[in-house]
């Protein structure tokens, strides 16, 4: 092992810093074989979209047009879109022209507007946005300079209570003790569904679920002191759904409260995501019922949180996220997951390559949960290759109640069931907890690990690998032996190790 210096350091950010600016510069390359439309900021949703001159202006446009398979979709460079997108199958959406990539943001406007916003108890500096929004996962002020601790309640008896004293209510004046706090609020519809042995009425949550959002702000009217205030709405914003053949190619998907890029169904064919910048995602309220799966004590909560950047639940094949820039998830950056329910589901050619993920809680999560008499399901052919991950862990998703989540690849304490899965000539760089989590049933379904490069602070964690039909594999700790256990146990006799003193 080889211990880390400044110029070390320098030279990673560098790294790091020209693999962002190829991203964020890629060229508009992807080609197009059916009819393309075109959609600017200076369009009209009348027109015909087929060329830039004629160019539709609104994300909903495109999101009713009746596209067929080869079509495709340009955004103009340079331009913003606001609210969400719904794919057809077999299209393609991309950009056109010059400039910055066309940007898509989560909410339909920026609340940077002093008139947006009344005083509502002066005396502990909360303040009420005057317009009803969706759960809001935060907020963030100046394209990144601060954002949001988002305050969540439980919800039990008809009221909002205190996660950590569920007999107190939850009251603003008393829980929103730091500058910025947020705490958004709904229960106008309430649904009864029994989960975990529980039963009892819980605020319905979609896209209809308007509620009140309140934010503490210490200096004053929030959009006077921050004129640039974007929300993390909770919903998806490009819906892949179970549409096959659906390529996406150098957008900017910024601030959403759920997945940025969300695909599920018993097979999505042919997803590829590539040259796409997609940041401050997740955080919104998934549901209240059942208990928190993030506090491994249990019996406090019954909220969870949520949202991805790239999500595939379920079965897929031809699966690719490519030359993409991912940072400040809440969740993971990319993932293909699912819970199987006796359904046989199946995860075939998984491609993660040459991406730089950075602040997301899990750079790349996995896992196959197989349940209820499921023997069939399997992942074949998964290869994460040539990505920079950086800092799990450290970005604002980190707001979960355990500390112990983190990780580079997170592929929890399933069975996993896989075969021809490998990882290498990636780039690992610290963890707020472990590196890697890379556990199934059967040690032959974890990853063969091969060239890749650990840079770790001495004293964190390693992580897991292996098989946990007996018991789990030990959690290894990042230490003087980190480069020994790299090579016995996870197999990387090729691993290049770094330790931060």
């Amino acid at each position: 092992m080889k211990w880390v210096t400044d110029a070390f350091l320098k030279e990673l950010d560098g790294l790091s810093e020209q693999k962002k600016q190829s991203i964020l510069q890629a060229k508009d390359e992807i080609q197009i074989l059916g009819t393309t439309y075109y959609v600017s900021a200076d369009g009209n949703d009348e027109n015909d979209g087929t060329s830039p001159q004629s160019a539709w202006r609104t994300l909903a446009k495109v999101s009713e047009a009746p596209l067929n398979p080869g079509d495709g979709v340009r955004f103009h460079r340079g331009d913003l879109f606001r609210g969400f997108l719904q794919t057809y199958p077999g299209v393609t959406y991309a950009a056109y022209g010059e400039g910055e990539k066309p940007k898509l943001f989560g909410w339909d406007k920026n609340l940077g507007d002093p008139n947006l916003w009344e005083l509502y108890d002066e005396a502990h500096h909360i303040w009420h946005l005057r317009e009803k929004i969706l759960d809001c996962g935060t907020l963030v002020f100046n394209g990144g300079e601060a954002h949001c601790r988002k305050l969540i309640p439980s919800y039990i008896g008809g009221r909002f209570v205190c996660r950590d004293d569920e007999s107190r209510p939850f009251v603003l004046a008393n829980e929103m003790t730091l500058d910025l706090d947020l705490v958004t609020l709904y229960d106008e519809r309430t649904d009864t569904r029994p989960t975990r042995g529980m039963d009892f009425p819980v605020p319905l949550l979609d896209e209809k679920s308007l509620g009140d959002l309140y934010l503490r702000c210490d200096g004053g009217n929030p959009a006077t002191v921050y004129p640039d205030i974007e929300a993390l709405p909770r919903r998806n914003m490009i819906r892949v759904g179970s549409n096959a053949n659906v390529k996406i190619d150098n957008l900017c998907l910024k601030y959403i409260g759920c997945h940025a890029i969300g695909a599920g169904g018993y097979e999505v064919v042919g997803l590829h995501v590539t040259n796409c910048e997609i940041g401050w995602i997740g955080g919104a309220i998934q549901h209240y019922f059942g208990t928190d799966p993030n506090y491994p004590e249990g019996g406090r909560g019954t909220v969870t949180r949520f949202g991805n950047g790239v999500e595939i639940y379920g079965g897929c094949n031809d699966y690719e996220v490519s030359n993409c820039y991912i940072y400040q998830v809440y969740d993971a950056g990319i993932t293909h997951q699912v819970t199987t329910h006796g359904n046989s589901i199946f995860m075939r050619n998984v491609r993660y390559l040459n991406n730089l993920l950075e602040y997301c809680v899990y750079s790349i999560e996995y896992f196959l949960e197989k349940l209820d008499g499921d023997t069939e399901s399997y992942i074949d052919q998964c290869e994460i290759s040539g990505n920079i991950m950086r800092f799990a862990g450290y970005g604002w998703g980190q707001q979960r109640h355990n500390a112990y989540s983190p990780a580079h690849i997170k592929g929890w304490s399933y069975e996993n069931t896989a075969s021809n899965y490998t990882v290498h000539d990636n780039i690992f760089d610290r963890a707020a907890y472990r590196m890697v989590h890379l556990v199934a049933k059967e040690e032959s379904s974890c990853p063969r690990m091969y060239c890749n490069t650990y840079v770790q602070k001495l004293g964190m964690t390693f992580g897991q690998y292996g098989g946990n039909a007996v018991a789990e594999p030990a959690n290894r700790s990042f230490d003087e032996r980190a480069d020994k256990i790299i090579a016995e146990v996870f197999g990387d006799t090729d691993a290049r190790v770094y330790g931060i003193k």
